[in-house]
């Protein structure tokens, strides 16, 4: 049986994200960039969906239930003149929980927890701040995510679920993901366990 193709969307900017802050489980809205970047990425979806032949309204979509991802996906599904809220949520794709640190910057988190971080930047896989989750962790429900696929799917997340997507995968290992920036704006396509970025 063919492995299904996923078109996966870190979602748009958020303050938070233009400050530096890690947001973690909190929910940040979208910017007016973010929100550009949303419509950015559904102009670059359908470019891919027409030259696959694909047809966009037969495809599902999911999306993690925090909220930046959610108005990202609306967007989105609003330019590829689809309802808006058809679409389902699954929290296995929600962010990496940051614990203390969410609301940080990454030098505030340093200075509250300077051991921790000293730890988390030897070995971002295994190390998690207080109340936080490790990589390892997303990396095993993300896999948990990808197995309970059954057809094609477009997947709004975040830049730590598409890190532990590319690991479970085999793309990249966990010292070369864990430094990845993943690009708002973008869409990543998982394909026969190969990854292609389209911006």
């Amino acid at each position: 049986m063919p492995v299904p193709t996923i078109y996966f969307l870190r979602h748009g900017e958020t303050e938070w994200n233009a400050l530096g802050r890690l947001q973690g489980t909190r929910d940040v809205p979208l910017n007016a960039r973010g929100r550009g970047q949303a419509v950015h990425a559904a102009g670059v979806l359908a470019d891919l969906f027409k030259r696959e032949g694909k047809d966009r309204a037969a495809l599902p979509y999911v999306s993690s239930p925090l909220g930046r991802a959610r108005q990202t996906m609306e967007l989105l599904r609003g330019k590829l003149a689809l309802p808006a809220a058809d679409y389902s949520l699954d929290d296995r794709l929600r962010e990496i929980g940051y614990g203390v640190w969410e609301g940080l910057t990454l030098a505030e988190s340093e200075a509250s927890d300077p051991d921790v971080y000293a730890r988390r930047l030897a070995d971002k896989w295994t190390v998690a701040p207080s109340g936080g989750e490790t990589y390892a962790a997303v990396q095993l429900r993300m896999l948990d995510w990808y197995d309970s696929l059954l057809v094609d799917t477009v997947a709004v997340a975040h830049g730590g679920t598409c890190r532990a997507l590319m690991v479970a995968l085999g793309i990249e290992t966990p010292a070369s993901a864990a430094e990845l920036y993943i690009e708002q704006g973008a869409v990543y396509v998982f394909r026969d366990r190969r990854l292609e970025k389209f911006s």
